[in-house]
């Protein structure tokens, strides 16, 4: 018999704003904590020393999760010149120095380079596994980390300001783009060294700065942050995919496996204009039933909700 999983069955999100020096991993654990969940979990890693949007699901949500993963992201950033440091940011050891130190116009004119789908050798210190260790342990045991270039898509990288010895940018960016990254890279072309000193996500998917709260707000509400509307619904994630309306036989037919035909739903109303293979939302009664996906016809469950 299966182990019931102990907390209290609360469903949908909670955006964090992620204090310095606080893993991603502390922050779901004291969300579990503070709020008795049962189910936790985060929509995307912060750096340690990184601060900002950090989306947490809970319950149901979680089931949701990869959809923000998979959603564009935007930062806050300042790079330190004249240093590369082991871990590319100030947490890491000098491995390198320089005295060049980049002006204002020749950092603006090297941005271009940085933007659009381009490849990236991630820092050896992030959790990409190799032969199923991750390459941060490799790398903390002193072992070569050899890691291939990704590509990866840099949709805006403005300079906002910029003195002798760093630069602040903000970069809106797809998935897996890292800023530690950038800021190596960026220096190199520049003909000096670098590390990222300040990092903030200002926004991860639907989610932004504007909805966040603090650990220590949720540590006020505790156990009724669901009822002080702190928690936000699961759909949050999927506002950008098209929602179907249901009736309850056919949310139960969905949820039960089975798929329910498109026809069926559009004898009954329009429907909005979704190609086959699209994903869509399937709702009924207000309250989401399932991810599914328009195949042959016919809307064929991905990811049932239990809500």
């Amino acid at each position: 018999m299966a182990r019931k999983r102990r907390g209290k069955p609360i469903n949908g999100w909670i955006a964090i704003d992620k204090p310095y020096a606080l893993t991603s991993t502390a922050v779901v654990a004291a969300v579990r904590r503070l709020t008795g969940a049962a189910k936790v979990g985060h929509g995307g890693t912060l750096d340690p020393l990184a601060t900002g949007v950090l989306p947490i699901a809970l319950g149901e949500a979680t089931k949701t999760v990869a959809y923000v993963m998979d959603g564009a992201k935007t930062y806050r950033w300042a790079v330190a010149w004249g240093e590369n440091r082991s871990t590319d940011d100030a947490e890491g050891e000098v491995v390198a120095t320089s005295d060049r130190r980049p002006t204002a116009s020749e950092i603006e004119a090297a941005l271009p380079a940085f933007t659009g789908e381009i490849e990236q050798v991630p820092p050896a210190f992030s959790a990409i596994k190799i032969e199923g260790r991750r390459a941060y342990d490799l790398a903390r045991a002193e072992q070569p980390v050899e890691l291939k270039p990704r590509l990866i898509r840099i949709d805006r990288f403005r300079l906002l300001s910029a003195t002798e010895e760093q630069a602040e940018f903000e970069v809106e960016c797809g998935k897996g783009a890292y800023i530690r990254s950038l800021a190596r890279d960026l220096a190199a072309k520049l003909g000096t060294c670098g590390y990222v000193c300040a990092l903030r996500r200002t926004r991860c998917g639907p989610f932004d700065e504007t909805c966040t709260i603090s650990l220590d707000m949720l540590q006020e509400f505790g156990h009724s942050a669901a009822s002080a509307n702190l928690v936000l619904p699961v759909e949050t994630a999927l506002d950008d995919i098209p929602a179907l309306a249901l009736t309850e036989d056919e949310a139960r037919r969905l949820q039960s496996g089975q798929p329910v035909s498109i026809l069926r739903l559009a004898a009954r109303s329009p429907l909005p204009s979704i190609t086959a293979g699209a994903t869509v939302r399937a709702m009924a009664e207000g309250r989401m039933v399932a991810l599914a996906r328009i195949e042959g016809g016919e809307i064929r469950p991905i990811r049932v909700l239990n809500l």
